[in-house]
């Protein structure tokens, strides 16, 4: 035990206490409810032009008759569909082959430079050729979304795998554990916490793609709520459509939050 007093037998504060994170969610919601206030303020007295930055009386009323009439009821499920199927069939795939990355050497010699060569290259930049492939339907959203959340899974899944503690790995096999097993009940959990990781940047590249998508080629989504809005000058179902945006990144955020604390519960 550290002996934390003086010579004098003055005790000593306490100086070890690290980089803990602390977090104090009043904070983040004073400085909001402040900024709201400011932002009305400005407006009601002219200082911010409505017609450009409509104050957030105006943007709640838009939301209240977007919510009542059902249209962004319409346009939310729309992207959420997009997203829900275009995020599972790329973190699937990208599972997949991250793990072979990790766990085989012929997968690393091939799928490294795969992922090196095309991870720079902006998904939406290649929606147009998807939907001459695929048709303007759809199969091309879905694809690219596929395609953007592809390769940050790939990537948290082999560098979890790579994370993992040789020594325990050589433990296992020094006791003829089957590789099988040695992959459930020492790989997996120790690259977890990476996938998870990988599942927070997936679900944001998602929600981005899903927007520049459908303002390319949907009728309805956010995105499409967005470029209407803007193209009418709309400017405060704009401004509504995207709040419910940063809400439901909200939702999506806490939801990972949720599977972290239930799934890393033994750490």
């Amino acid at each position: 035990m550290v002996d934390t007093t003086l010579e004098s037998g003055s005790p000593v504060r306490f100086r070890g206490g690290g980089f803990d994170p602390v977090s104090r969610p009043w904070v983040a919601w004073a400085f909001f409810a402040l900024l709201l206030v400011l932002w009305e303020a400005g407006s009601r007295a002219r200082l911010i032009d409505p017609l450009f930055l409509p104050p957030p009386s105006q943007i709640w009323r838009a939301l209240e008759e977007m919510t009542l009439s059902g249209e962004l009821a319409r346009h939310l499920g729309a992207s959420l569909r997009r997203i829900a199927a275009g995020w599972l069939i790329g973190t699937a795939a990208g599972i997949v082959l991250g793990g072979l990355i990790g766990l085989s050497w012929l997968g690393r010699s091939v799928g490294l430079p795969f992922i090196s060569a095309l991870f720079p290259v902006p998904k939406i930049a290649l929606l147009p050729l998807l939907i001459l492939w695929l048709g303007i339907g759809e199969a091309s959203k879905i694809a690219t979304i596929a395609l953007g959340v592809f390769f940050p899974m790939a990537v948290s899944t082999y560098a979890g795998i790579d994370n993992v503690q040789r020594n325990l790995v050589r433990m296992a096999q020094s006791f003829d554990v089957p590789f099988a097993k040695i992959v459930l009940d020492v790989v997996m959990p120790a690259m977890l916490p990476s996938v998870l990781a990988g599942f927070r940047i997936s679900a944001s590249i998602a929600l981005i793609l899903v927007v520049s998508a459908e303002m390319i080629g949907a009728n309805t989504g956010i995105g499409a709520l967005l470029l209407t809005s803007g193209n009418l000058m709309q400017t405060d179902q704009l401004m509504a459509g995207i709040v419910a945006i940063a809400v439901l990144g909200l939702l999506i955020g806490a939801l990972i939050s949720w599977l972290e604390r239930v799934l890393l519960a033994w750490r």
